[in-house]
């Protein structure tokens, strides 16, 4: 009788216990401890045999073995046949079993008792023990002296995996039928024996009908029956013990234990990710185990205390801004020949933390803005990027302001979702040129990250102011007059200058006026007038007295009077400094003042006024066709009028003045 596995005196339970944060595995053994809660049973209730009476002492019978499934002392222990004369027990060990043999101590007759009905006990070692019962029924046969004998009783074949197994002969000495033999498997053996193996019944040829496979069972024991064909037949029995040789025939096996595929970007190096396991199922040196990382990535495989487990580690610093996605291919191979290896791909996403503030792209922004805006609609955006994901990239955007009243982001609004910025007035260009502000970016995150931008706006000019004469101060009202002969009088178109062309003489009115457009140089052009009234007078009398009026709309604040002052009492320190001059020449030339005196009004007699205007470049003019004297002339409202005293004087006064 045969088994088909080891059974081993110890039942250990092995467990995987995980443990989270931090995540350890812990592997306990458990030992269950038997109980004698089976009775040994036989795998029938009754063996028969048939022996001849010329039998001679010493024969040994087989016996079916009985089983227990208990393990240990509560296992079989010792087996006991009912007292008899003419037989006896004899236990074999073979390994872990013990196999029950009739002795035969005394020769049988036939004519004295055919029959004879024994009974074998099989006991544990439990406490109280525990037993079972077969009966052995022997009848005494009279012919056939010699059973077939095999060469050993107990046969050892070792084996590959997948290798047909060889023959098993018996012999037997007698002759014609009854030396002819026939080959069984015993009954009563594990069910795995009659799937795996087949005997033929002639040859003795033990044939494979499945491969055998040593990670199943690494060994098969098999009770083969050799029977003659004599009447009554006599059968011999041997054990044939299949060894099964391990080849490298199974890859390793990859288990991963892993609670999640996603850390945080934030992991300290050695932050447990999963355990890994391996198992092989070959022996010895097919099945150990090596197991390390393919591709590059920054984790590692650390070897636990227990054999072929690791943990998958972190082994540097992670970024999910730089890569946020990983496949880790980890490879086990063993060490047969040749080796054998298995890969498997763990999957391993990052998720963010909020580690990057919003960013602009430039830093400082300008923009420019043409005046005269629209008020309420947008001027210009401003945008920044967060290289984090989801709320941590979510990014609100605001003004930072002073809260003063001339603060001009007063007159700003932004929209915080998409940073456009619109004007809450229009702008000036002529009041406000350029103005600064910040604009903060921040985040969703917890805590919240935030940058800011300055942003510089320029305020881009247009044509929307007449020109604006500064000097003389106008006066409302408008004036009638004749129109300066042309050729008496030049203006500088830049600087807007008046100078004499010629020398005045005697004939030469006592007033002119003069009639001056300013233009600027606008896409549209746009223009001022103003009427300049000139009177000459001797030298000794007053001073000019201005009277200029202007076409223009706006009138200047109380700071222009007070310049104007200061240019009228420097230009009356300059005439009279001329005055001075041209009195000291007429006392050291001829006696003809007159002549002499109106030949240098045009070098020292001239009053030059530059008029200066708010709007860019300006070119002057004098306007009008050449008229005749006499002619008139109606100037537009808001005339600006400029009078000069009449320098004309007799020559008898002339004459007078330089006598006193």
């Amino acid at each position: 009788m045969g088994t088909g596995t080891q059974r081993s005196s110890a039942c250990l339970m092995e467990l995987k216990i995980i443990v989270e944060n931090p995540l350890e595995i812990h592997y306990v053994v458990v030992e269950i401890k038997d109980v004698n809660d089976h009775s040994p049973v036989f795998p029938e209730k009754e063996q028969r045999f048939e022996i001849w009476e010329q039998t001679l002492p010493g024969k040994r019978f087989q016996l079916h073995a009985a089983r227990d499934p208990d393990a240990g002392l509560n296992s079989i222990q010792t087996y006991t046949l009912t007292s008899n004369e003419h037989f006896e027990i004899d236990i074999q060990q073979s390994d872990d079993d013990k196999i029950p043999f009739l002795v035969l101590k005394k020769s049988l007759d036939r004519e004295q008792k055919s029959n004879h009905l024994l009974h074998l006990k099989a006991v544990d070692g439990g406490k109280p023990p525990k037993s079972g019962t077969l009966n052995v029924s022997i009848i005494v046969l009279d012919s056939n002296d010699n059973r077939p004998k095999f060469s050993m009783e107990t046969y050892e074949i070792e084996v590959q995996e997948n290798i047909p197994i060889g023959i098993v002969n018996a012999t037997d000495p007698d002759e014609g039928t009854n030396g002819q033999i026939e080959y069984n498997i015993a009954r009563a053996l594990e069910p795995k024996i009659y799937e795996i193996f087949e005997l033929n019944q002639f040859s003795g040829e033990i044939i494979l009908k499945l491969g055998l496979d040593f990670e199943e069972s690494e060994i098969y024991k098999i009770d083969i029956e050799a029977s003659d064909k004599a009447a009554p037949p006599l059968t011999g029995r041997c054990r044939v013990v299949v060894k099964i040789k391990d080849i490298n025939d199974n890859s390793p096996k990859i288990d991963i234990t892993s609670l999640s595929n996603t850390i945080s970007e934030d992991s300290k190096p050695g932050t447990a990710i999963s355990l890994i396991s391996v198992t092989d199922k070959d022996s010895g040196v097919n099945g150990k185990t090596i197991m390390h990382i393919l591709n590059d990535a920054p984790f590692e495989l650390k070897p636990s205390y227990k054999e072929n487990i690791y943990s998958l580690v972190t082994k540097e610093r992670l970024d999910r801004e730089t890569l946020s996605h990983y496949e880790i291919l980890i490879q086990a191979k063993d060490c047969g020949n040749p080796p054998l290896s298995t890969t498997q791909t763990l999957s391993i996403q990052l998720s963010d933390v909020n580690d990057n503030s919003p960013r602009f792209e430039k830093s400082p922004l300008q923009f420019y803005l043409s005046e005269n805006n629209a008020a309420g609609t947008s001027i210009f955006s401003v945008s920044a990027t967060d290289m984090d994901v989801d709320n941590n990239a979510a990014i609100s955007y605001y003004i930072l302001r002073d809260g003063s009243k001339n603060d001009a982001t007063s007159f700003l609004n932004i929209n915080t979702e998409n940073g456009q910025i619109s004007a809450l007035r229009s702008f000036d260009f002529e009041a406000l040129k350029t103005f600064q502000f910040q604009v903060v970016a921040t985040d969703s995150g917890t805590p919240s990250l935030s940058s800011n931008v300055t942003v510089n706006v320029f305020i881009l000019d247009q044509n929307d102011n007449n020109p604006v004469i500064l000097y003389p101060i106008s006066s409302n009202g408008s004036t009638e007059g004749e129109v300066t002969d042309h050729s008496l009088f030049g203006l500088d178109r830049y600087t807007g200058q008046i100078r004499t062309l010629r020398s005045f003489t005697e004939t030469d009115e006592a007033e002119h006026k003069l009639v001056i457009l300013v233009k600027d140089n606008g896409n549209v052009s746009l223009s001022a007038t103003a009427t300049v009234i000139i009177k000459l007078v001797e030298p000794k009398e007053a001073f000019a007295v201005f009277d200029v009026k202007s076409s223009a709309n706006e009138d200047e604040d109380n700071n222009v009077t007070f310049y104007l002052m200061i240019t009228l009492g420097a230009v009356s320190v300059l005439f009279i400094f001329s005055i001075v001059v041209l009195i000291a020449m007429q006392c050291s030339k001829s006696t003809d003042y007159t002549s002499k005196y109106l030949q240098e009004t045009n070098y020292d007699g001239t009053l030059c006024h530059s008029i200066q205007y708010r709007s860019g470049d300006k070119r002057y003019m004098l306007v009008g066709p050449r008229m005749s004297v006499g002619s008139t002339i109606v100037s537009g409202s808001h005339a600006n009028t400029l009078v000069l005293p009449d320098r004309r004087r007799t020559t008898e006064e002339v004459s007078q003045a330089f006598e006193n």
